[in-house]
């Protein structure tokens, strides 16, 4: 069983092994040599990663695809101590109630984990969770539930840390901002999260426009974000005289942000131009590529993200599992952030893993591991990751925050690339953080 301990047959083999020692005759010899059979001891290890796929809304089917390219690579590697990694994934559909039964299935199937996950809906998966005690390692990072629950193991500071981030990334360039985002409950908390980052670097409150998340024209929302910023959309540029540069419209929409950017392009045309801006999720190398590359109307757009550009080299032991165990599998991205999460996801749990006994690994093990302060080393692409009590930020509403590292880069002749060394690290602002009354 991969979700509790296993009685260990040591002690059984030492007594079976005494016992053929002193017995006579070749048929007992048999069947001491069945008894001493080390079958049981080769038991997958079982682990699941859920997120939503072909749903209107976002998908990430480069997640569930990411982690079994992975488990491939470490079978292919000798396993987890001689044992196979088993990673059984769910579609989560975007639906509240498929997310708790994602959560029941993990139960049921005695996962240990839950890993390099999407879903947008922690108070359906996460309570599931912790009455079965399973942790939920690396998720997405889209819920505050993720952040709070001493069951969660974040690998990076979710969706606050790049909109606050983004807010200060934007604070030293924009006087006005606007930002789009969904109306939905995780939605709700996004334009106090950017606000604080512009606060930071001394400037006034986001216009806040809210968008259904699952729309096919984005127009509306994007005249009211233009005229937030004081881009009057009834007037030509002829008549405004100048392009409106130092105002800025962010997006946050996930994988409709190319849909409102391009509804964004179609009423702008003729109207002043104003600085573009999403975090990592919304603006990806892909959505760059098929809107012109180089070319492209997001060349120049800012982004925020959790981890280095995706030419960075630091990448290249993900790109070589995934060239190798997904070659032509089009689900998986490198680029993408929901794949690079997954990644350091399962970087975490193979470390885990691996510094567990063969016979004693279980969602109780892996979990006292954690707290306990385990630290996992994820190639450059984070800093050490450990979840003990100390490595915490207080942050309300996100407590388990252990990273609150992100990096700025830009659409640079089509390509997304770094805009400064290294990491920002945003805890000092978080930390500021106030949820609103």
């Amino acid at each position: 069983m991969t979700g509790r301990r296993r009685p260990s047959s040591r002690p059984i083999r030492a007594a079976v092994a005494a016992l053929c020692t002193t017995a006579v005759g070749v048929s007992l010899l048999t069947g001491c040599g069945a008894v001493l059979s080390n079958e049981g001891d080769n038991e997958p290890i079982t682990v699941m990663t859920w997120a939503p796929e072909g749903t209107k809304a976002t998908n990430m089917p480069g997640m569930p695809a990411m982690a079994k390219a992975f488990a491939r690579w470490v079978n292919g590697s000798g396993g987890i101590h001689g044992r196979k990694l088993q990673v059984v994934t769910c579609n989560e559909r975007n639906d509240a109630v498929q997310a708790a039964g994602c959560a029941q299935q993990a139960k049921d199937d005695k996962a240990v984990a839950v890993v390099g996950s999407y879903s947008q809906y922690g108070r359906s998966f996460i309570s599931p969770l912790e009455v079965a005690g399973i942790p939920y390692v690396g998720g997405y990072g889209v819920t505050q539930e993720e952040f709070d629950s001493p069951y969660s193991y974040p690998v990076n500071g979710g969706q606050a840390a790049l909109l606050v981030g983004n807010g200060r990334q934007l604070a030293a360039r924009c006087e006005r901002t606007a930002l789009v985002r969904p109306d939905t409950i995780a939605g709700d908390e996004l334009p106090q999260l950017l606000n604080t980052g512009l606060k930071a670097g001394k400037r006034a409150t986001a216009h806040d426009v809210r968008a259904p998340e699952d729309a096919g024209d984005y127009s509306k929302q994007a005249t009211s974000a233009l005229e937030g910023v004081g881009a009057d959309t009834s007037l030509g540029t002829a008549d405004q005289g100048a392009t409106l540069e130092s105002s800025c419209v962010t997006a946050a929409l996930g994988n409709r942000t190319g849909t409102f950017f391009d509804s964004f392009r179609r009423v702008q045309e003729n109207h002043p131009k104003v600085r573009l801006a999403s975090i990592l999720g919304g603006v990806r190398q892909s959505l760059i590529d098929s809107t012109g590359g180089s070319s492209s109307p997001l060349e120049g757009t800012y982004a925020t993200g959790w981890y280095p550009a995706g030419d960075d080299p630091h990448w290249n032991p993900m790109k070589k599992v995934i060239n190798k165990y997904a070659f032509d599998d089009n689900r998986i991205d490198p680029d993408d952030p929901g794949t690079q999460t997954t990644w350091i996801a399962y970087t975490v749990l193979r470390s885990v893993l691996m510094s567990l006994h063969a016979d004693d690994i279980s969602a109780r093990t892996v979990r006292n591991a954690l707290d306990n302060g385990h630290a996992v080393d994820t190639g450059g692409l984070t800093p050490t990751l450990r979840w003990g009590y100390e490595d915490t930020l207080h942050v309300p509403n996100y407590s388990r925050i252990v990273n609150a590292d992100v990096t700025y880069q830009m659409v640079q002749d089509g390509r997304l690339v770094a805009v400064r060394k290294g990491f920002v690290n945003v805890s000092k602002i978080l930390e500021r953080y106030h949820p609103a009354d």
